[in-house]
């Protein structure tokens, strides 16, 4: 019997070690700096220590490391900054291929490691010695403190406590809310950078503490999300306990300093503090206006000397609302209105609003040509270069403008109905039709006249918009003037509150004409976002555009059929279930629709059939 002796699996020959360890060094600590703060740069530096893991031969500056890959004129100017401060603190004849004795050698990690070289860890070495072996327990990760992924999850851990609330937060709601958490913009780079804070959220995606699902995007917490974001609200929490008692005991001194000297001004203060006191005060008047009640049942009243992440989570400074005299009413002008085609008669508009003094403004929009904004009157801050952030919410009328050639145009095209059905869905209840007759020109066009008259009589009566018929550009301008300063009227002594799209239909109708003191709008950048016209689309978006390219299947007709079978699934489903062809061709006939509810009628339901069971092509 041969002897059993043990397999050697592999050669257990060691590494040898890498003949630039203070180089592997500093690229490990830049790359464990960047994953940290949750830069994509991480994976460059990982690249590079690769290639300089595979390197043997000695580096005598940072300069002969440009022959590797992955090593760029970046990387190599940090490496060159590095070595230079370690000769300035060891000496110019200190080695550099060879650590300092107070690190130990790293050795030579292997090409696909990601862990950080190994640091002296006595608690490590102690259980090691004890007998508890294996490998080092994982650090639990925790965002640091007031950065985007600490403001993304306290935000959504205090959205959950609100009692009934729907549990998931739009990604523009989250931004707005969890600003005031975090000392970064989650909208706008640091200069020099192309990260916002906003991008921490892909590392809480990776790490299971947040999912983003649907589209729009929600983003939900999971149960380790939740478990992380409990302990840093409760040592937010902690904390402030802390900093209140601390106010207790100086309250005293502070009343003695300001009664000292009321004109002398603290020069050591930062301008940050000084903004956050400000707006602190304007956030606990905000709130009393608001009827805010609902969001103080569980943590009583708010004081103003309370910070700002401190107060419910249900009432939204970045979203919540704009008092009487706090905001002033702003058109808006899509930028094709001024650009493009007849840039004459385009520019003629801009100088007619300006003759008749309107506060305007050019910007994209989504959908539409016209709308009016509430804007809130910021006033730049002393020491600072930008100011602050207006909140804009979207007054509830909005304006389609057509000249009879492009009206022709969109009728030919399609994109007539179109654009009356993206107004429809766009949230705004007041759509306007502002046509431009131009005078004779429109004898000239491809369409009779008479097909442009009832496609116009069309869109009032049966679609339900409000047409305004103009003869030019100035009577246009003349329009949008009358209506800048009738809203402008109707508006003034209204309290605006912000509120979702999602919640278009909790409104009442008559909210304008009852004249009530507040009244619910949404967001410039939710509805804008909300009307992109490429963006991705349900099935039973899908399924709609398809129904009404059908001849004779407007808006309305494609509504109730939805309404009905909301998927094409759905109704092929229904098809099989019918016994005869005759049922199959009669399904849709007998669905109302519009304010008449009338019924679809057998001939188009005929052509529906048609278009979604006839095998082949179509004749």
């Amino acid at each position: 019997m041969p002897s059993s002796e043990p397999v050697r699996l592999g050669r257990k020959r060691a590494l040898p070690s890498c003949p630039n360890p203070l180089f592997l060094k500093w690229l490990t600590e830049l790359r464990d700096e960047a994953r940290e703060k949750g830069l994509k740069i991480q994976y460059t530096y990982q690249k590079a220590i690769s290639s300089l893991n595979k390197y043997p031969l000695p580096l005598q500056n940072a300069k002969e490391a440009k022959i590797l890959q992955n090593f760029g004129d970046g990387i190599c100017k940090i490496l060159d900054e590095k070595l230079q401060q370690y000769y300035r603190e060891n000496g110019q004849n200190a080695p550099i291929h060879s650590l300092p004795i107070a690190v130990p050698p790293s050795g030579r990690p292997d090409n696909n490691s990601q862990a950080p070289l190994r640091k002296k860890n006595v608690a490590g070495d102690q259980a090691k010695e004890k007998g508890g072996g294996g490998r080092k327990k994982k650090r639990e990760y925790v965002p640091q403190k007031r950065s985007g992924g600490y403001a993304v999850l306290l935000t959504l851990y205090r959205q959950s406590q609100i009692p009934g609330s729907k549990g998931y937060m739009f990604k523009i709601e989250l931004q707005a809310e969890a600003q005031l958490l975090c000392d970064k913009s989650f909208t706008v780079p640091d200069l020099g950078s192309k990260y916002t804070a906003w991008s921490s959220v892909s590392t809480l995606i990776q790490k299971n503490l947040v999912i983003k699902t649907h589209s729009p995007a929600r983003y939900f917490l999971t149960e380790d999300g939740r478990a992380l974001a409990e302990g840093l609200d409760s040592a937010e929490q902690g904390r402030k306990d802390g900093q209140d008692m601390d106010r207790e005991e100086v309250g005293n001194e502070e009343r003695d300093e300001v009664e000292v000297g009321p004109g002398v001004v603290d020069l050591t203060g930062s301008d940050e503090e000084e903004d956050e006191k400000e707006e602190n005060k304007k956030q606990s008047t905000e709130s009393v206006a608001c009827d805010t009640d609902e969001g103080r049942e569980e943590g009583g009243t708010v004081s103003a000397r309370e910070p700002l992440d401190s107060q419910p989570a249900s009432i939204k400074p970045n979203g919540g609302c704009l008092l009487p005299g706090t905001y002033e009413i702003i058109l808006c002008v899509d930028f094709i209105e001024t650009t493009g085609g007849s840039h004459h008669r385009k520019q003629e508009l801009v100088k007619e609003l300006q003759r008749n003094g309107v506060n305007f403004d050019i910007r994209k929009l989504s959908v539409g040509d016209f709308l009016w904004v509430a804007r809130e009157k910021v006033a730049p801050v002393p020491g600072q270069l930008r100011a602050p952030a207006r909140r804009e919410l979207v007054l509830d009328y909005i304006i389609e403008r057509k000249r009879m050639d492009d009206l022709c145009g969109s009728i030919i095209d399609g994109r007539f109905r179109e654009q009356k059905f993206r107004l429809k869905r766009c949230g705004l209840r007041r759509p306007i039709y502002l046509v431009e007759e131009c005078g004779t020109a429109a004898s000239h066009l491809s369409l009779p006249e008479t097909t442009l008259q009832q496609a116009i009589i069309n869109t009032q009566v049966v679609d339900g918009f409000f047409v305004k018929r103009v003869e030019d550009v100035r009577e246009s301008a003349a329009y949008l003037t009358v209506m800048t300063r009738y809203l402008t009227k109707l508006y003034q002594n209204r309290t605006l509150i912000c509120r979702s799209r999602e919640l278009e239909g909790d409104r009442p109708d008559d909210e304008e004409e009852r004249g009530a003191p507040s009244c619910s709008l949404i967001s410039f950048a939710e509805f804008n976002h909300g009307a992109i016209k490429n963006k991705c689309q349900t099935v039973r978006e899908v399924f709609a555009r398809q129904l009404m390219q059908i001849s004779g299947l407007s808006g309305d007709k494609a509504a109730a059929i939805l309404d009905r079978y909301n998927t094409p699934q759905s109704l092929l489903t229904t098809y099989d279930r019918c016994t005869s062809e005759s049922e199959k061709e009669k399904l849709l006939s007998s669905i109302r629709y519009g304010k008449l509810k009338r019924n679809l009628g057998p001939a188009l339901s005929k052509t529906v059939y048609q278009l979604y069971c006839t095998q082949g092509a179509l004749s």
